[in-house]
Parts: C-alpha cells; sequence; structure tokens
C-alpha cells in the first residue's frame, strides 16, 4: 500500500489531452510565505564560486528537465514572414512571424532604428500578462520597445502564447512554459539574422510573465549577454501562471530552488532588477537582491547588478521602470540615451507612438496565417512531445 502511495503522488493525470503534474512538485504562486522565502536564500548562500557553479549546474539541470528540453528542437529552415514596414520618429515598425518548431509559429514586431550604425545592439521583449488590449499592443509595452529602437537598438517584441497572433494554442496549457522557452531562444536566433545585430549586444527585458521569460532564457541561453527582468524576482512567489511554474522546474523530489537562485544563474552578465512596493517584489532590496549580489560577488563582479526600488509604485512597466532600464541598457549595450533626452537630459518618450492593434497585426485578410500552422492544445502539445 505505501508503494502504491508513491506512485500516486509523483504520477501524472491525463485529462483531455493535457497532462497536469501533481502538485507535490509545481510551485505555484506564493508557494513559500515571505518568511520561508528569505530562510531558504538564507541557507543556500555559496561560500565559494566553486559551490555556487556546482549548485547552478543542478538548477539548470532540473529547468530542462522539468520543461523536458534536455535537447533543444531543431531549428526550422523556413524564412521569417516580415511585412508592413511603417517609418515612425527615428524607428521603424514591421509585422513579424516565423517557425520555432514545424508549423508553430512565434509572432511579434520588429523595431528598428532608422539612423545607420555599423552595428546594433538587439533586445528582446517578452511582454506580461495584461489586457485590454493584451500583449504586445499595451502601451508599456510599445512605447518601451519604440524608445529603445529610436536609442539605436533593433528590437523584437514577441506574443506569449495564446495571446496577440499566437493563436494556435490557449494561453493557459500544460506546456506553455516549453514553448515560451522555445519561442524565446528563436527569438534570439532571429535578432542574430538580422544584418548588423551584434552577437556581443543581446539583452532581453520583460516585465511580470515576460520578466519570468527574461531570467529563464538568460539561465539557458549564454548568448544573452544583459537582463532587466522588472517586478518577478521573488524569493517566495513562483509565477502565477502555467506559462511559469506549470511544469517542474523548482522541485524533484528533495531537490528545491526558487526564482531567485534561477535569476542569479545570469551572474556576472550585467542585470537589472526592478521591483515595487505593492506586489512579490517588495522586498527585493533586502532579500532577494543582496543574495544576487552576493552571487556576483564570488565573480568580482558586484558591480554589474543593480536594484531600483520602487516603494510607492505597482506591478507594471511604468514610465520609471521603464527610464531605469533605458539607461541601464545605453550604459551595458552602448546605446545613445541622448536620442531619447530632452535639454534637460531627462527622458522623453513623446517620439515613441503607440498604435492600433490592428496596425500591428501579423496575421489578417492580406497576410493570412501559413496554411503549415497546427491548430490547438492537442496538435501542439504533440509537436513538444
Amino acid at each position: 500500500m505505501k508503494k502504491l502511495k508513491t506512485l500516486l503522488l509523483v504520477s501524472a493525470i491525463t485529462l483531455s489531452g493535457r497532462v497536469f503534474a501533481q502538485q507535490t512538485e509545481l510551485c505555484q504562486g506564493a508557494y513559500f510565505t515571505e518568511a520561508q522565502g528569505k530562510a531558504f536564500l538564507e541557507s543556500h548562500v555559496p561560500a565559494t564560486k566553486k559551490e555556487w557553479e556546482a549548485r547552478a549546474q543542478k538548477i539548470r539541470a532540473q529547468i530542462k528537465i522539468g520543461m523536458g528540453l534536455e535537447t533543444l528542437p531543431p531549428k526550422p529552415k523556413s524564412e521569417p514572414i516580415i511585412h508592413t514596414r511603417r517609418l515612425m520618429d527615428g524607428y521603424t515598425i514591421e509585422n513579424v512571424a516565423f517557425e520555432s518548431l514545424p508549423g508553430i509559429y512565434v509572432t511579434g514586431n520588429l523595431y528598428r532604428p532608422v539612423k545607420k550604425q555599423k552595428s546594433y545592439a538587439g533586445i528582446l521583449c517578452p511582454h506580461g500578462h495584461g489586457e485590454n488590449p493584451n500583449g504586445r499592443f499595451r502601451e508599456q509595452t510599445q512605447k518601451r520597445c519604440a524608445t529603445l529602437a529610436r536609442m539605436g537598438a533593433v528590437v523584437f517584441v514577441l506574443d506569449m502564447a495564446g495571446q496577440g497572433d499566437s493563436k494556435q494554442t490557449e494561453h493557459k496549457f500544460a506546456k506553455a512554459l516549453k514553448l515560451q522557452t522555445i519561442n524565446a531562444i528563436r527569438g534570439i536566433d532571429f535578432l542574430l539574422s538580422i544584418p548588423g545585430v551584434d552577437p556581443q549586444r543581446i539583452a532581453v527585458t520583460g516585465e511580470s510573465g515576460g520578466g519570468t521569460q527574461t531570467f529563464l532564457v538568460a539561465a539557458l541561453d549564454d548568448r544573452v549577454k544583459v537582463t532587466a527582468p522588472t517586478v518577478m524576482v521573488s524569493a517566495h512567489f513562483f509565477g502565477g501562471c502555467v506559462c511559469e511554474s506549470g511544469m517542474p522546474i523548482h522541485k524533484n523530489g528533495d531537490y528545491q530552488t526558487n526564482n531567485v537562485e534561477i535569476a542569479a544563474l545570469t551572474a556576472p552578465r550585467p542585470m537589472l532588477l526592478t521591483s515595487d512596493g505593492d506586489d512579490w517584489t517588495k522586498n527585493t532590496p533586502l532579500v532577494e537582491f543582496p543574495f544576487i549580489r552576493n552571487i556576483y560577488g564570488l565573480y568580482g563582479k558586484q558591480n554589474l547588478v543593480e536594484n531600483v526600488h520602487l516603494p510607492d509604485e505597482k506591478h507594471d512597466y511604468g514610465p520609471s521602470k521603464r527610464k531605469a532600464m533605458y539607461v541601464f541598457m545605453a550604459k551595458y549595450l552602448k546605446l545613445d540615451i541622448k536620442a531619447v533626452s530632452d535639454e534637460q537630459g531627462k527622458i522623453d518618450e513623446s517620439a515613441s507612438k503607440v498604435l492600433d492593434q490592428k496596425d500591428l497585426a501579423v496575421f489578417n485578410a492580406e497576410h493570412p496565417r501559413p496554411s503549415n500552422a497546427i491548430m490547438g492544445d492537442e496538435a501542439v502539445m504533440k509537436v513538444l512531445q
């Protein structure tokens, strides 16, 4: 009977084509209390670089095992779809789709600076959850991408699964975390395929669920050189959506980690942690940031990680959070902060315009979804097996 109970505990339940791991192996939402999160970090402070790198190897391994991503699937050889170039004030916008897996399309917008340069930084911009409008069409997302392009970067913003033009699945399907991670890696491939993009100046920044994508792709892909995960890195909160914590990347039997350790895998590459007083990042200056700064210190690079804490702000990628990120990206990606500053030296986003969703849509009557696109959770799940 004891063996039977154990088998039931670690088994999976299959229902209507979806697989749900047992709660014992998933760490979702506020899995720890704030006190437990703090205590966990205090009990996992490495004394040496060697000790940390051994721990880091285990953390990366479980991320891959938990996602079923020990081996990255082959990259499709199809050409990207790029259309409807719009000339704006100092930048252009194009509508983009490309395959991340056979029949599965990443959708988004490509922002490029008008000014010609010898080389360009490339920035991937995953977005967080949000409605009216959702995803990449939100003002905060469009402003972020346009301003970075005006600073001289080539920027790609991609849809979350099930949002925007990415309608091949529902958002909350069992392997959304795996799909979005593959999509982000393919997004970096796409940026690097653009002539002039410098492979030594690749960055990722996103808020909330996009912050989770930011530190996960940085953990798995060392082509990422600079990151700014915004309002997400928490010792006690593990992500409230299946696209963040719906697969067992944090726990396996006696093994346990949290998002702070995962974010610390970015070390010693430059990273900006932006936090606020009204969500799960309210303790960052006293809990999460000191732990990560200690990891950077093991490499002699404490100066490469920063925290901007906004105690009177809420959970978003609002103007002050974006402005802190612009300064950080300009510093480490060699971008032109003066291009978006007024005569007093203050950052001015007024030239970064917000367009209607229909203008940014990838698929429409003129540009239909490709005929090989796989539709539905069950069909996509088969490709992700």
